[in-house]
């Protein structure tokens, strides 16, 4: 498959007064041209910061330090602002957490979808207007001429993720960074939400990055995925074999927390101890104070990456050992 965008050695602080926090440290990761990608974790992980770093939208005390990000071969990070202005919606779409943070309660939901597409496409009021109608169309809303003249408080939520949607997908973007879109939905809507954004990316051939820490959806939806564990890239693999046999020592934790239909649950299971303070990170292996299988040189030897023989990556002492 053909490299869409790929991201090398990624790292993202912030400067607080209690000291520095790695929010992000030197994260790698691609997606290749129609790819359904997840990353997964736990909260605070560092997931959504990457998905900001990656639309250059972190804001002080915010700070990327290091790193690359190129988009069909080009390193978005060292564009201007006003060319990573035409980046973002053109080339690289973002649905965010929370529809109502992100949407302008005092402007029609028609207008903002309007806005997107006279600035990327240069299109007359009339065009983008009858272009916000389409995309409200495409995500499947029902009456869009109607709609489109509503305020977002006018709008049920898994309407309002709609609409954040059409925004994000009005310009066909090469990319859609999904940030927890199901969030705060009842089981229904995220259903009908999951599916319309799958349908949408194979329609449309965009790319998918789907930001979540549920791994049912991971597994209905997605290629491959990306285990991110305080800031850091633990483990990387194909769908079907990162479920069927997990490597690193905190996805399989990962893994025997969830819920599955093909298996009895008598309790739940949960993982030893709490993630760390940014600021506070352990030596060695960040995972080790929390990990079954930890070794002595996990509390001073930092891991790598290590490639596996089943085509992925693990950042995992283990397998550093048997090679």
């Amino acid at each position: 498959m053909e490299e869409l965008i790929n991201v090398e050695n990624l790292s993202t602080h912030y400067t607080t007064l209690g000291g520095v926090v790695r929010a992000v440290d030197n994260v790698s990761l691609k997606i290749h041209k129609g790819e359904a990608v997840a990353l997964v974790g736990e909260s605070g992980s560092g997931k959504s910061t990457i998905a900001f770093s990656m639309m250059r939208l972190i804001s002080s005390p915010g700070r990327i330090i290091n790193g690359k990000v190129a988009l069909n071969g080009r390193d978005i990070l060292s564009l201007s602002k006003s060319e990573m202005t035409r980046v973002r919606g053109d080339e690289m779409g973002m649905i965010f957490q929370e529809p109502l943070t992100f949407l302008n309660p005092l402007i029609r939901v028609g207008e903002q979808i309007a806005e997107a597409i006279r600035i990327h496409q240069k299109a007359i009021p009339s065009e983008a207007k009858e272009k916000a109608v389409e995309a409200l169309r495409l995500v499947q809303l029902p009456n869009p001429e109607t709609i489109a003249n509503y305020y977002p408080h006018q709008l049920s939520g898994g309407m309002r993720q709609r609409v954040l949607i059409a925004i994000a997908i009005s310009c066909r973007p090469h990319l859609l960074i999904a940030d927890e879109p199901t969030t705060a939905l009842d089981v229904t809507i995220q259903a009908q939400i999951m599916q319309l954004l799958h349908k949408l990316c194979k329609e449309l051939d965009t790319a998918l990055l789907l930001i979540t820490h549920d791994l049912g959806l991971v597994a209905e939806y997605c290629d491959r995925v990306y285990v991110m564990y305080a800031g850091q890239i633990v483990e990387e693999a194909d769908i079907f074999k990162l479920f069927k046999s997990p490597k690193h020592p905190y996805t399989a934790a990962l893994l025997s927390c969830a819920l599955m239909f093909d298996r009895r649950t008598e309790e739940f299971k949960t993982i030893n101890g709490r993630p760390p303070g940014r600021d506070q990170l352990p030596t060695g292996c960040r995972f080790h104070p929390r990990c079954s299988q930890a070794i002595s040189s996990c509390q001073s030897t930092v891991p790598s990456m290590v490639k596996l023989e089943n085509g992925g990556q693990a950042r995992c002492l283990l397998f550093e050992e048997t090679k």
